[in-house]
């Protein structure tokens, strides 16, 4: 049996940063990870350089039943912390976009900055260890994890083992049955940031136009992303179906600007007398392929002369706000991340501690907290786990 002051289960972004924070106020930390390797989604995340923070986070960008829950976490552990911590570990990074950090090399820095910070600090990391059950010891108020390795037992307990997006790297439940385990309320757990699937005639469309992308304004309910979308074998995916995606709801509608940047209406009708082609007009402001696609489904080209005001009020409105009811998701083997979790009712948000099981904690995906893409719940797990090491 092995003693400790605190258990990590889970060496992600939120386990390991909440390690180094609680090993710096003197506790002694052992963090147990079902992986060979830590950090597993931070080495895939940013096509493989990491998007590390974003410079402009703030609770806006997180979407949750309470949203003002991570105000607390954000404010306590800010982007400019962990910059300073990738500049201290001597880090190039670049600003992509929109305040996206990004590694100018590799996201194994960012492991590595993580794995010295732990050693530095004295925490303890297993690998290769699968816990088959955690439980509280009355007698004494400690938590015991029972792992094939044997057995772990520490004061406090904090459940960093993410969500189930990417079981390939070894997503699991465990978090969500501990949690149910000692009575907390779970959110239900559904695909974030993950492509949108079509059927019928709309996949006909899209998945002949695989490959093409468009900067396109994508809605859902009062929700807004202007970014790209790409047309895919499956339906839909790029930066703004990916936003949409954890907004959207099995049977609900998406609406689609298809050129946000230009008023259709207005450049179709001040070219109407002439005997260019509609297809030609279009392929001025989006791709031909996709005009050779869209006039062949919904408005035959003939010459501009040749459409009456009503066929080019029709077709501009059209492309103004193309309406697909998604089929589906392409689930969590595609999600970037977990939507829903550990109900944050159940939390305090100075600790991240159980309000029903003192020194049990829950940081990182596995909270009903959920960024937008772009850095952001890289952020809510630095700070997550910050807030609770400090306390742990």
């Amino acid at each position: 049996m092995t003693s400790a002051d605190v258990i990590v289960l889970g060496a992600g972004a939120a386990g390991l940063m909440c390690a180094v924070a609680a090993a710096g106020r003197g506790r002694r930390v052992v963090v147990l990870e079902r992986n060979d390797r830590i950090g597993e989604k931070i080495r895939i995340s940013g096509g493989g350089r990491c998007n590390f923070t974003n410079t402009v986070t703030q609770a806006e960008h997180y979407l949750s039943d309470n949203p003002h829950f991570a105000k607390s976490a954000l404010a306590r552990f800010t982007p400019d912390d962990f910059i300073r911590m990738v500049e201290k570990h001597g880090i190039r990074y670049h600003e992509k976009t929109r305040g996206q950090l990004f590694c100018d090399r590799s996201s194994l820095e960012i492991i590595a900055l993580l794995e010295k910070e732990c050693g530095s600090a004295g925490v303890k990391i297993v690998t290769g260890c699968n816990v088959s059950d955690v439980r509280e010891v009355t007698r004494d108020g400690r938590f015991c994890a029972l792992t094939g390795g044997g057995e772990f037992t520490a004061d406090a307990l904090v459940v960093a083992t993410g969500g189930l997006s990417i079981p390939k790297l070894g997503a699991t439940d465990l978090g969500y049955r501990i949690a149910e385990q000692f009575g907390l309320r779970i959110n239900d757990p559904r695909p974030g940031l993950v492509p949108l699937t079509l059927a019928g005639e709309d996949l006909e469309f899209a998945s002949g136009l695989s490959g093409v992308s468009i900067d396109a304004a994508v809605t859902c309910g009062r929700t807004t992303f202007r970014e790209n979308i790409l047309f895919t074998h499956r339906g839909l995916s790029g930066p703004a179906i990916l936003q949409i995606s954890s907004y959207w709801r099995p049977g609900t509608s998406v609406t689609l600007d298809l050129s946000p940047g230009s008023d259709v209406g207005k450049i179709l009708a001040g070219r109407r007398g002439e005997r260019t082609e509609l297809s030609t007009v279009l392929s001025e402001i989006l791709p031909k392929r996709f005009v050779k696609a869209w006039c062949g489904r919904f408005a035959a080209s003939r010459p501009m002369s040749g459409h009456s005001n009503g066929e080019l009020k029709r077709i501009a409105s059209g492309l103004h706000s193309w309406t697909i009811v998604p089929a589906g998701t392409e689930g969590f083997a595609k999600a970037e991340v977990t939507c829903g979790g550990i109900d944050t009712g159940e939390l305090s948000s100075k600790t991240m501690e159980s309000k029903k099981v003192p020194g049990l904690c829950f940081i990182g995906e596995v909270v009903d907290v959920t960024g937008h893409l772009g850095g952001y719940n890289f952020q809510w797990a630095w700070a997550s786990g910050y807030v609770a090491g400090l306390y742990a």
